[in-house]
């Protein structure tokens, strides 16, 4: 990550700015690219790409610090060197400043460990995002949010209450300008409607690797099957329930000493570690969608 954004080179402040492209994948891409930059006077400090033969896809994440701040100037040469290369229009194409930072709003229920560690790391500038929000369908996490200086919102739903309670979220949304969502266990199913209108940008923490056990007490079905990792899966929400596009993954080793409320312990510093590490990739553009799959430059 370019912590620092602006910089003077010879006389000559500079902006740094994050561009991702994802465009049918054909020669001469990264060329027309690099014109346009160039037609900015701007130049690149960090670069990977990547062409999916699945989908005929090019996927493009480029840091680049130019003379102007303006991030849609940067857009606009680069969309047009590509047109003038003959290129189709762009699937998509975005360019931000990297010291944009990107709103992101907190969903939990009672179980508070990943919430206090995107905290921590939000707070230690570890997380470069901002958080005007948190939200919950219980009042447990009210102390925390306080000890943080965010503001609370409790929502309590019901299966009478739920798309009332919906709405009360987008309106958060709204009125935030959240640009992510990020389940930190929030233990409520999303409606369709409401995963509609979050698509590609809300986040959820699965308390296992996907697929894995289902219902009630996952911990203590693993335990009691003898398993022998633990894991957890970041992923975008949808409406398919725990099937949306995997950002990120990781597990723990498990032996037969262990305890279930052992392996509650590691699966629970397994989920936190998880979710953070796909909110820091999400805030860094480091995370393209390409239908059911994602791209991670890490």
């Amino acid at each position: 990550m370019i912590k620092e954004t602006t910089a003077q080179t010879q006389g000559v402040m500079s902006t740094s700015h994050i561009l991702t492209l994802i465009t049918a994948d054909e020669p001469g891409i990264v060329h027309a690219v690099s014109a346009g930059l160039l037609k900015v006077g701007g130049n690149i400090t960090e670069n990977a790409q990547f062409g999916d033969p699945g989908s005929n896809l090019f996927c493009l994440r480029t840091v680049v610090a130019t003379p102007t701040a303006d991030p849609t100037q940067v857009a606009d040469a680069v969309a047009s060197q590509l047109a003038a290369a003959g290129h189709a229009e762009p699937s998509r194409l975005r360019v931000r400043r990297v010291d944009e930072r990107p709103r992101v709003l907190i969903m939990v229920s009672k179980f508070d460990h990943c919430l206090v560690d995107l905290l921590y790391r939000w707070r230690n500038g570890l997380l470069h995002i901002d958080i005007p929000a948190i939200v919950s369908n219980h009042p447990d996490v009210v102390e925390i949010a306080d000890r943080y200086g965010i503001p609370f919102h409790h929502l309590p739903v019901t299966a009478e209450t739920k798309a009332d309670q919906e709405a009360a979220i987008m309106k958060i949304v709204h009125e935030h300008d959240i640009d992510l969502v990020v389940l930190a266990r929030y233990m409520q199913i999303l409606s369709d409607d409401l995963c509609r209108q979050l698509d590609g940008r809300a986040i959820n923490i699965h308390h296992s690797l996907l697929p894995g056990f289902k219902g009630a007490k996952p911990y203590h079905q693993a335990h009691a099957r003898g398993v022998k990792l633990v894991g957890a899966t970041a992923h975008f929400v949808t409406a398919q329930l725990d099937e949306g596009p995997i950002i990120e993954q990781d597990v723990a080793r498990v032996n037969h000493s262990h305890t279930a409320s052992d392996i509650v312990e590691l699966g629970q510093d397994t989920e936190r570690l998880v979710l953070a590490r796909a909110v820091r990739m999400w805030a860094e553009d480091r995370v393209l969608l390409i239908g059911d799959r994602t791209v991670i430059f890490n």
